[in-house]
């Protein structure tokens, strides 16, 4: 006899049961999202997302992207309950507790089938405006029959409040990006209580104004949801789909209110809700008829990604689309030649403008690379002459104009790297750092291969001031895990830092880079990258070693002038670049123990904060920075003002001697 077929409300049940269940067991979570999501979670994963649990990287799936992550139980009990490998029942039972895959918030790395990171509210959202970014130029690159989904979004209250919803929303407004829609979670509900205590504006009319479509829908009602969403699709521009819901529903005496939101039920509201949505099952346990149906959800369309993959073997482009989805990099990036064309011809020019040059290489070579910049292409060097704009009418592009939405511009990278296929790089100034400064973190926690390129790297910048001149934000960005910074300081490593950028598939990588002409000091070749060592001698001292003078950017020029001075005064000095903390850190102790003796004065000299050198200089050394917000004035006067020209560097060595 065969099993009798399971209802939507039973499908739909399922997801409230092991969400109050998993939050109850871990007595901490959010049940009150995934049970009042859990209708509309169903007609999307049941009948309109396009996903193959068996194969969770399939490169046309469509994209889902939980930006209420707080409501992780909603994504962790989708992806049992259509089949795919994990989240077992036991890592559900195990949610939020150490090893498990079913984090607090849903990570990118612990399971297939979750596609990004997320629980910053509103970054999800905007990560999915890269996804669709994403989506729009492969598809114009490789064709429809390669690239053709769409990115859904579940989102919520607290996702449409955070200011960067608003760049997110405007960007992808402009953009016309119709195959991203974003399913509101409509609950009039956050931790506080109701929305109307800090919220009066129009949502749905913002959104609107934005070039958005709009459809409203009660979200407990599978017709609605289907009428909305099809209308969504069949709509040219993004679409906000306001979902009415009631957050908690099915748990009797606490649905509606903001006691759902961030607390377990307790075991008295759960046995209420489980007689509310005749549920008589036990904790973690969904019936076999129930399964089946999700299951069956899971593998519809199993014949949909074979026909993809018969399509793209007789691809005459299936070579270079593999190698992009895998993020490999072409055999060449054009560095080489680049590198030795200037050693042929000496540069003195800003790093930022040496960024440039180096792209005009890599852009012809790697055309996987999608630049941009937060409305400072001039300023920021990033725009090559043979790129186009991406916009609207023109997806083929491969410059993104983001306009002043840096911390939009930060997260819509992240989202073009998790879809897969591009390698994103966006400039604004180095102290705006500050405004992308969370994306540059997801950056880092999902392991993403995101280029930030920041120029105006220090008080050298000038007459701006100190608002503009970046004097704590080198360091502070060090401190960040798994964040590659790299400060070049000539034509030459900058080249260099940006092979490491382009090769660092797992991390994110950060450029900082002058406003200020700076002359080349590297003349001769190298076999290899000398800056993937962190550090390196680019002087040795020319009588016995007393100091070893340790540089970063701009400032190495200084370094050498300053053991110019030093040297007549028979003071031998190394000097040595050091692009990278992180590169030199990895390096055999033998190694750093020959760049940094033990029996030399170790002097730093950054013109930033000297926070951080001691790790280096020891408690002897020598720390040359600047511990104060910077002035007005022309960069040079400013180095002066601050002690940073060789004269004064000089002397502040020998008194250091002297001691």
């Amino acid at each position: 006899m065969s099993q009798e077929s399971a209802s939507f409300e039973e499908c739909a049940n399922a997801i409230r049961a092991l969400s109050m269940d998993a939050v109850q067991q871990a007595k901490s979570g959010h049940p009150g999202m995934p049970m009042g999501m859990a209708d509309v979670a169903t007609v999307l994963f049941q009948e309109y997302l396009k996903f193959d649990p068996a194969d969770p990287d399939w490169a046309d799936r469509d994209r889902f992207v939980l930006s209420a992550g707080h409501g992780s139980m909603l994504i962790y009990s989708l992806l049992h309950l259509t089949g795919y490998a994990r989240p077992t029942m036991d890592d559900i039972r195990s949610f939020r507790q150490l090893g498990s895959p079913c984090a607090g918030h849903p990570e990118n790395f612990e399971l297939p089938g979750v596609e990004s990171t997320t629980g910053p509210l509103g970054q999800g959202l905007a990560m999915a405006v890269g996804m669709a970014m994403a989506e729009r130029r492969l598809s114009a690159e490789f064709g429809a029959d390669l690239v053709d989904h769409r990115t859904w979004v579940i989102a919520g209250d607290g996702c449409l409040m955070e200011g960067i919803n608003h760049e997110a929303v405007g960007l992808a407004g402009h953009l016309g990006l119709g195959k991203l829609n974003v399913l509101w979670d409509d609950n009039a509900i956050t931790i506080d209580g109701a929305t109307d205590l800090s919220t009066s504006e129009d949502v749905s009319g913002r959104y609107r104004e934005s070039g958005w479509h709009v459809v409203e829908c009660d979200g407990h009602d599978p017709a609605a949801i289907r009428a909305a969403m099809d209308e969504a699709i069949a709509d040219a521009r993004p679409s906000l789909i306001a979902c009415k819901t009631i957050i908690g529903k099915g748990a009797p005496n606490k649905q509606g209110t903001a006691a759902t939101h961030g607390a377990p039920l307790g075991e008295d509201e759960i046995s209420a809700a489980r007689r509310e949505l005749d549920w008589p099952h036990a904790a973690f346990t969904v019936p076999d008829n129930v399964l089946e149906s999700w299951r069956q959800a899971g593998a519809r369309h199993q014949e949909v990604h074979k026909a993809w993959q018969e399509r793209l073997a007789t691809d005459s482009n299936k070579d270079e689309f593999k190698r992009r989805m895998a993020g490999d990099l072409p055999e060449r990036l054009g560095l080489n030649r680049h590198i030795d064309a200037l050693l042929k011809e000496p540069q003195k020019v800003a790093t930022r403008k040496a960024s440039e040059m180096a792209l005009s290489a890599i852009n012809a070579n790697v055309p996987e690379t999608m630049g941009g910049s937060a409305d400072l292409t001039g300023s920021n060097n990033t725009k090559t002459g043979d790129m186009t704009a991406f916009t609207a009418d023109n997806p083929a592009g491969r410059y993104v104009y983001y306009g002043i939405r840096e911390f939009g511009m930060a997260a819509a990278m992240n989202g073009m790297a998790l879809h897969g296929g591009l390698i994103p790089y966006g400039g604004t100034f180095l102290v705006f750092t500050d405004y992308c400064r969370s994306a540059i973190r997801l950056s880092a926690i999902q392991k993403q291969r995101v280029i930030y390129v920041m120029t105006h790297d220090s008080i050298g910048l000038g007459e701006d001031g100190p608002t503009h001149q970046p004097v704590e934000h080198v360091m502070s960005l060090r401190m960040m895990p798994n964040v590659d910074v790299l400060r070049p300081a000539d034509v030459v490593e900058t080249a260099e830092c940006w092979e490491i950028a382009l090769r660092n598939k797992d991390k994110p990588t950060i450029l900082a880079l002058t406003r200020q002409g700076l002359r080349q000091f590297r003349m001769e070749p190298s076999e290899s990258n000398r800056c993937a060592k962190g550090a390196y001698r680019i002087k040795s001292a020319g009588h016995v070693r007393r100091a070893v003078l340790v540089a970063t950017g701009s400032e190495v020029s200084l370094a050498l002038e300053a053991a110019e001075r030093l040297e007549k005064q028979a003071i031998g000095c190394d000097v040595v670049s050091m692009p990278s903390w992180r590169h030199f850190n990895e390096q055999p102790q033998s190694y750093r123990d020959e760049i940094l003796p033990a029996e030399a004065l170790i002097v730093s000299i950054e013109a930033g904060v000297t926070l951080g050198w001691e790790r280096y200089i020891g408690r002897d050394g020598l720390s040359i920075g600047i511990n104060s917000f910077g002035a007005s004035a022309p960069g040079d006067d400013l180095f002066k003002h601050f002690g940073f020209d060789a004269e004064a560097i000089t002397a502040k060595i020998i008194d250091k001697l002297a001691d």
